[in-house]
């Protein structure tokens, strides 16, 4: 191995520490305000139903880790299916920095190698995180305007957001914007391959969005459960469930504001508080940020360590 070798190794381990840093500071702040308003609003907390929202949370999330690898493999990418759940569930630590871009830079970072360009990776992570939005968006859109008409601005806050993520995500625009990014340029194949990105990759996209969705709606539901005396009704309030949860993380999203902070909140409580209470809704609110984020640090550090162990994440696979 020679110096030069030798030098970029030690390079790549020095940025990938920073980054984990930059990321783990951001992520207790998140920890810290949200277990500070949470104490100004005791409340009796039933923990097994934490446990099952965050369960759902990780469950709901696979159907778009599973939409990401198929993205990957269209743009001729062999990503495997444990290298894809590893950077998938780990880039989510990358919101609570400011500006978002580091979910890019850990989802890339973490699964590009000799088989995954790293420009092809950030491709697809954009395309995979905006149809997620957009679809959420849409969702939200309908259920308002069809069951929640008093929430008119919600409403048209959906469409505006729908119209926001939607847009770039439609293939043709798509293709373009990641043509104008230099996209390709560097490898040329990687730019004929985009031409597979097509109507079918977004109709795929949204039917998995869309069970994506329903799961992380549960997930709310079950953190709601959590601190009701008396059990709360699953089916006919469902449609507000996951309405709540879509829009208040597209509008978190498309922020820029470091995991949504306050705009999440803000919306959950605005769709909730009408029938749940002021009170629970912001706590509910509040308790959905926190538990998330624990079974996002839990599943991190699972398939972080599993990784190394399976040896297929070596720093020669990371150098180009």
């Amino acid at each position: 191995m020679d110096s030069k070798t030798f030098g970029r190794r030690w390079a790549m381990v020095l940025v990938k520490l920073l980054i984990m840093a930059v990321v783990f500071w951001f992520v207790r702040e998140t920890i810290v305000d949200g277990l500070r308003e949470l104490g100004d609003k005791p409340l009796e907390i039933r923990p097994g139903w934490l446990v099952v929202a965050g369960a759902l949370y990780l469950v709901g999330l696979l159907p778009a880790a599973f939409f990401w690898r198929r993205i990957l493999h269209r743009l001729g990418q062999e990503a495997s299916l444990l290298e894809t759940l590893r950077a998938y569930y780990i880039g989510h630590l990358g919101k609570y920095v400011p500006g978002k871009a580091m979910v890019v830079v850990l989802r890339a970072g973490l699964i590009r190698g000799r088989r995954v360009d790293t420009g092809a990776a950030a491709v697809s992570v954009f395309f995979e995180t905006l149809t997620m939005m957009s679809v959420g968006a849409l969702l939200a859109a309908a259920v308002l305007a069809f069951s929640f008409r008093e929430h008119a601005w919600l409403c048209l806050l959906s469409v505006g957001l729908m119209v926001a993520a939607g847009v770039p995500v439609a293939p043709p625009v798509f293709r373009r914007l990641a043509r104008l990014a230099g996209v390709g340029k560097s490898d040329p194949r990687i730019a004929e391959k985009m031409a597979r990105l097509s109507w079918w990759s977004l109709a795929e996209g949204v039917a998995a969005m869309t069970v994506c969705w329903v799961l992380l709606g549960g997930s709310l539901w079950s953190v709601l459960q959590s601190i009701q005396s008396e059990p709360l009704p699953l089916i006919a309030p469902f449609p507000l469930y996951v309405a709540s949860v879509a829009l208040a993380m597209v509008a978190g999203f498309l922020s820029l504001i470091p995991g949504g902070a306050m705009i999440r909140e803000m919306v959950l409580a605005q769709l909730l508080g009408r029938h749940f209470g002021d009170a629970a809704a912001l706590a509910g609110a509040v308790l959905l940020r926190l538990v998330w984020l624990a079974a996002e640090l839990a599943i991190s550090g699972i398939l972080y360590f599993a990784g190394r162990k399976r040896g297929g994440f070596s720093p020669e696979d990371q150098v180009e």
